[in-house]
């Protein structure tokens, strides 16, 4: 077996610590790669995952383990700079930003995901620093394409159908509740702002309208004073974490119509999802495909897009609804925003309107949603990424 390293963390609570985790599961059972994480997997990063899948892959674990530490002693002894004998997955963000730019291997492949278009100017100076360029969307290879030379392939992400499915809600929420889920860290490229916006207005002709946030961050303090187009920003509580339920009061929400679920494992997400009504996604900017939104799809969950940059790869003959009417958005000096996309507020509390007064188009959108997902998924993302490395 050839062995690849996956040069980050592997865990269930952030969108690169899922690719890494489902990734080692499947090229584990492979048969022809040894996978390596790119830093231990221990109990915390396993503490969510089934009893079965653990022993499955208790043995790629041992040997990761073994071998990183292996790798760390020999990084150390050559003050960080490293040439492997085996191919190397760098975990590639805006502005080829990666903490492995010193560890080189037989093959070095970059996955980058970005949101950032000022990265043409680290594209035209670090893209010959990789053998291929993996991209998860369509719009990050169109721009890598334009900048540099490098090969560049897409790979879709895609989601666990044996944990992501339709399944009877638990009937223990009220039923009487319009329950509309979003999810993703609070920050601007993402538009909490414009899902509350859009829910206050929602909400005051519809009393029973609840809306449930995935919107903790595990590092919270990124998301301090974003406020976007309202008027107060969000907080840090005494807790540390995020006063979502706050920054809607303060914007003119009700906090009781508000559920924050907080940060909660990737495999507990179903529960949550299949309590929707629908789930909506206004993204200024996604690099990738919307991980939470394709889970959503999965469930069988109606789901709104902005119709943009990542996102427009799964948008489908009626498997969600798009938000159409896309702005400009204005270069910020943290970030180039070319292609990026400012949805309008009325129109995603039109797709609300429609959403709840039809149960009909709820089913159907839903279950178009599901069959679309049921292609896209971590088995053939992972298989993908298998023949990019070894080049096949």
């Amino acid at each position: 077996m050839t062995p690849v390293l996956l040069a980050w963390q592997a865990s269930s609570l952030s969108g690169w610590g899922l690719v890494g985790l489902n990734v080692f599961f499947h090229w584990s059972v492979s048969g022809d790669i040894q996978p390596l994480a790119g830093s231990p997997i221990g109990p915390d990063e396993l503490a969510f995952v089934d009893p079965l899948r653990r022993h499955r892959i208790q043995a790629s674990v041992a040997q990761s383990n073994k071998t990183g530490e292996m790798l760390q002693a020999r990084m150390l002894a050559a003050n960080g700079r490293l040439k492997l004998d085996f191919p190397v997955v760098h975990a590639l963000g805006n502005g080829f930003r990666t903490v492995t730019a010193e560890l080189r291997g037989s093959n070095n492949v970059g996955r980058i995901v970005f949101e950032n278009t000022d990265t043409q100017i680290a594209a035209k100076r670090w893209a010959d620093e990789y053998d291929r360029l993996v991209c998860i969307s369509e719009w990050n290879a169109s721009l890598l394409k334009q900048w540099c030379t490098t090969d560049v392939v897409v790979t879709h992400e895609g989601i666990d159908p044996s944990v992501f499915f339709p399944a009877p809600r638990s009937g223990l929420m009220n039923p009487d509740n319009f329950y509309i889920f979003s999810g993703g860290k609070i920050e601007y490229r993402k538009g909490q702002d414009i899902v509350l916006l859009a829910f206050r207005e929602f909400s005051e002709k519809h009393p029973d309208a609840m809306l449930v946030t995935s919107w903790q961050n595990p590092w919270p303090e990124v998301s301090r004073g974003f406020k976007g187009r309202l008027e107060a920003p969000v907080e840090i509580g005494a807790d540390g974490r995020l006063q979502i339920c706050k920054w809607a009061s303060d914007n003119g929400i009700d906090r009781e119509r508000v559920i924050d679920i907080g940060l909660i494992s990737n495999q507990l997400m179903p529960a949550v999802l299949r309590e929707m009504d629908c789930a909506i996604f206004p993204s200024r900017c996604e690099g990738g495909t919307n991980l939470v939104g394709m889970e959503a799809m999965a469930c069988r969950v109606p789901v709104v897009f902005a119709n943009n940059t990542g996102v427009r790869d799964i948008i489908d003959d009626g498997n969600c609804i798009a938000l159409k009417r896309q702005s400009p958005v204005p270069r910020s000096e943290a970030s180039g925003t070319e292609d990026w996309g400012e949805s309008d507020v009325e129109e995603l509390v039109d797709a609300l309107e429609r959403l709840y007064a039809s149960p009909t188009l709820r089913e159907k959108i839903g279950a178009r949603g599901a069959g679309y997902m049921a292609t896209r998924t971590w088995r053939t993302h992972s298989a993908m990424l298998r023949d990019v490395v070894l080049d096949r």
